[in-house]
């Protein structure tokens, strides 16, 4: 199966509606990173066996999502942007760019370790179609972020083609995202469940201004023990249902990465953006991740806030600039905090369990257990 989608069909269960609320900031309309403005999500999921023509290479469980910043070119139409590294065991292209100018150039791709490669000369062709002057009069160095999903997917037969990179670039819209088991999440696991693809948000006023964080996760970390919900030890209270190997015994990697993508639409400069990304790092910890050794844990935050997209080809000496005071960023930190939480507990809820490479098998969380651990914690609300 290869689907390439930027809205719901089934929709999978969220945290919310299993009566489990992250902290107190209001969600925006979606709850997810597509509230934030011009904000186009597309996914692309890769689920078969192994094609017939290479029956060397085992199944696939994988794919490619795809974030553009705004309703135009990210190229043409650049917007401020940074990006923090927790742990660095992993791998986001474009990064020295970034943080030499401040700006993202390209849409964002996230996909698995080794399909990196694919999709960075995919997004090259795709952008090339639409701006012929690259390769000739400009160069264009593409986003793209990893994390590693060879307990399910088959990394070496690299199943992720061009066309798939195509296709979740077209299929961005503006609409609910699906999460769970697809795009680039598709073959992830969270602290010894399946994991995969979470987005959340958070809507904010400062004095007569409204603003919106949105953030999505690719999840693929943790150990089970370290599990935390709403601060309840969820992973000390569900010890069971361990990934499990199948026909070939394989160790199952703890440490894992997450890839964290956040917008919003206040108008911020990549000095204040990085200061967003080190709050997402906070969301992060409260959800229990610890950043392993091998863990490759790398945030990105852009603002698409219109005031300070800057124009390829506009040559004036000054450029306006405009951008919050630091004094009033406080709100915006919580809100990160804490749609980066709900983001990758989202992830874990919608998942599905997942039977791929060598019989491997990862468990979905049981949502009536968790119901009931949180029930216990006092931490359960009412689900009407």
């Amino acid at each position: 199966m290869t689907e390439a989608s930027g809205v719901i069909r089934d929709r999978r269960p969220r945290l919310r509606d299993l009566g489990i609320v992250i902290g107190t900031l209001p969600p925006g309309p979606l709850n997810a990173i597509t509230d934030v403005p011009e904000v186009r999500v597309g996914l692309t999921t890769v689920i078969h066996n192994g094609e017939p023509a290479r029956p060397e290479f085992g199944p696939a469980r994988t794919g490619v999502t795809a974030i553009h910043p705004h309703r135009g070119s990210a190229f043409t139409s650049r917007v401020p942007a940074a990006v923090a590294v927790l742990n660095g065991a992993g791998e986001i292209t474009g990064r020295s760019q970034i943080d030499e100018h401040g700006l993202l150039e390209s849409p964002i791709l996230i996909t698995n370790t080794h399909s990196v490669g694919v999709a960075h000369r995919a997004c090259v062709e795709w952008l090339g179609r639409r701006t012929p002057t690259i390769g000739r009069e400009h160069f264009v160095i593409p986003v793209v972020a990893e994390t590693f999903d060879g307990f399910l997917n088959d990394g070496a037969a690299q199943h992720v083609t061009e066309e798939h990179v195509f296709a979740a670039l077209d299929s961005a819209t503006e609409g609910p995202v699906a999460e769970g088991n697809v795009g680039g999440g598709t073959g992830m696991l969270l602290f010894g469940f399946k994991g995969g693809t979470g987005t959340a948000s958070r809507v904010v006023e400062i004095d007569n201004h409204r603003f919106t964080v949105g953030v999505l996760v690719q999840g693929n970390f943790g150990a089970r023990e370290d599990l935390l919900v709403d601060g309840v030890p969820v992973g000390r209270e569900i010890t069971d249902l361990l990934p499990t190997p199948g026909d070939s015994a394989a160790p199952l990697e703890t440490d894992g990465s997450v890839i964290v993508v956040i917008a919003t639409d206040a108008p911020l400069s990549d000095r204040q953006l990085g200061r967003l990304c080190r709050r997402g790092m906070l969301g992060l910890a409260r959800v229990g991740a610890t950043a392993r050794n091998t863990s490759g844990d790398l945030l990105l935050a852009f603002s698409n806030a219109p005031e300070n997209r800057v124009e390829r080809g506009d040559d004036r000496v000054i450029l306006p600039s405009a951008r919050l005071a630091d004094t009033r960023m406080d709100i915006l930190f919580q809100a990160t905090i804490e749609a980066t939480e709900e983001a990758v507990l989202n992830a874990l809820v919608a998942a599905e369990t997942m039977t791929g490479r060598n019989g491997n098998t990862a468990y979905a969380i049981p949502h009536d257990r968790l119901q009931e651990v949180m029930a216990r914690y006092g931490r359960l609300r009412s689900t009407r």
